[in-house]
């Protein structure tokens, strides 16, 4: 069931909360030993959470919004009890979580059920959640083939329908790409929406909290449970809350759609052409742009990563070099390295792009891309062929998300049927703290049967 109609259930009486969650365990317990998606599973707190929500049932008393609505969580959220590994071996001796990550206590007042934490890429730095600690985890829909990162486990979660919710984060890509990868929806907000208090980071200028689910008025209704400023996060908003869940039934009738050309075209493969003109085409009017140097937002955005990343980094590297994901310390080393000048100079690239854009968004609302420039990869795969061209591919995995992350833009990514026997994803992307564009876009999407999650 989609986490909407399970709440719809247990206010009619059609099912309870402890029935709702021990099915979920049950499905885990069934396809986690080959998906591998969890690194924990958080038995008896759901059954507690789950006896609370019908014990309020019981007594008559208002349901929150999300009551009984099983999700999990990237395994970088603090959970109480729980050690935050984020994803690598050398957090396993860390002292439990003393209390909840932000947006996981507002999901619990919210009446969600929190059944455990995800597997991902190491310290959140890669695409394929191939991680050698916990594991690689693999893609419902080809178990062969990788679920994306580095938010792999929350995507396969979903797709593989042990969740109809999961938290992830999303630095450069790794919300959209696991959801494209995986086949399903996920939220990457604006930079500052959402509290990241109880997280641990992995780039601080760039990193986003956000959530995946099977349909878009499931993620809607995840993510304004989530809203909110929060003092205790310095790069929070102070913006009220704002619901998008209400608007998603306004439709799109004079919506601007733009889909992006040049690079976008370039870096993709035939299925990701063939998904975005789709998309294209469900809006009437939609017309062709390019972004300006994308290249070079990019590039910033490589810099800016390796090199905060690498700072934060620095001392455990100094310390523990070996224990490190194979996959990324070199890259976390390197960082650690980059030069000041080339840092503050990606600082200034990424300040121009923002204002180049800011400005394509006087003209669009929407602008449509691909997520991915292929579908799903094998596990074990290094390189990517594209357009004739041998690539790295955990970089390039990234290439069509990277750019938008970079200016921290609400972007939505929606699975689209119809164009490849393996999913593929588009991007929805709008002007700062217009989430509800992006949401509505994706909602039109799913009404005209472009936009679907596999069952």
């Amino acid at each position: 069931m989609r986490a909407l109609e399970i709440v719809a259930a247990i206010r009619s009486g059609g099912a309870t909360a402890t029935s709702v969650v021990e099915a979920a365990l049950a499905r885990i317990e069934a396809h986690n030993g080959t998906i591998n998606a969890f690194t924990a599973v958080t038995v008896e707190r759901a059954r507690r959470e789950a006896a609370a929500i019908d014990a309020l049932k019981a007594q008559g008393k208002p349901l929150p919004p999300l009551a009984g609505v099983p999700y999990a969580v990237k395994n970088l959220f603090d959970v109480e009890g729980l050690a935050t590994l984020a994803g690598s071996r050398l957090h396993e001796s860390r002292r439990p979580a003393t209390q909840d990550a932000m947006l996981v206590r507002r999901l619990r007042e919210a009446g969600a059920i929190l059944v455990g934490a995800l597997n991902m890429d190491a310290y959140a730095y890669g695409f394929t959640t191939e991680n050698t600690a916990y594991g690689p985890t693999r893609n419902p829909r080809d178990p062969a083939r990788s679920a994306g990162g580095s938010s792999g486990g929350s995507g396969a979660a979903v797709a593989a329908g042990m969740v109809p919710l999961a938290l992830a984060s999303d630095t450069n890509g790794s919300i959209r790409v696991p959801a494209s990868l995986c086949g399903v929806f996920g939220l990457k907000p604006t930079y500052g929406r959402l509290s990241r208090t109880g997280s641990f980071p992995f780039v601080y200028s760039l990193d986003h909290l956000g959530a995946m689910g099977a349909t878009t008025d499931d993620v809607a209704a995840c993510y304004d449970a989530m809203q909110g400023p929060d003092a205790t996060d310095p790069a929070s908003a102070q913006r009220p809350v704002e619901p998008v869940l209400q608007e998603l039934v306004r439709g799109v009738d004079g919506l601007r759609v733009a889909r992006l050309g040049g690079y976008f075209d370039i870096n993709a493969g035939e299925e990701a052409r063939a998904a975005t003109r789709r998309v294209a085409n469900a809006f009437e009017g939609a017309r062709e742009v390019e972004l300006p140097e994308v290249e070079r937002a990019r590039a910033a955005a490589f810099v800016i990563t390796a090199a905060e990343g690498g700072t934060l980094h620095r001392k455990t590297l100094q310390q523990h070099y070996d224990g490190f994901e194979p996959h990324n310390r070199d890259r976390f080393l390197a960082g650690a390295l980059t030069p000041g000048t080339w840092y503050v100079k990606a600082q200034k690239v990424r300040a121009w792009f923002a204002h180049r854009c800011s400005e394509i968004f006087e003209r669009f609302d929407v602008l449509i891309a691909p997520a991915t420039p292929v579908v799903a990869q094998p596990l074990g795969a290094e390189w990517l062929e594209l357009n004739g061209r041998s690539l790295p591919l955990r970089p390039s995995l990234g290439m069509l998300t990277q750019p938008i992350s970079c200016i921290g833009l609400p972007v939505m990514t929606v699975p689209v049927a119809g164009v490849s026997a393996l999913p593929i994803g588009v991007q929805l992307i709008a002007a700062p703290w217009r989430e509800d564009l992006c949401l509505r876009a994706a909602a039109h999407l799913e009404r005209v049967g472009v936009a679907s999650c596999p069952a």
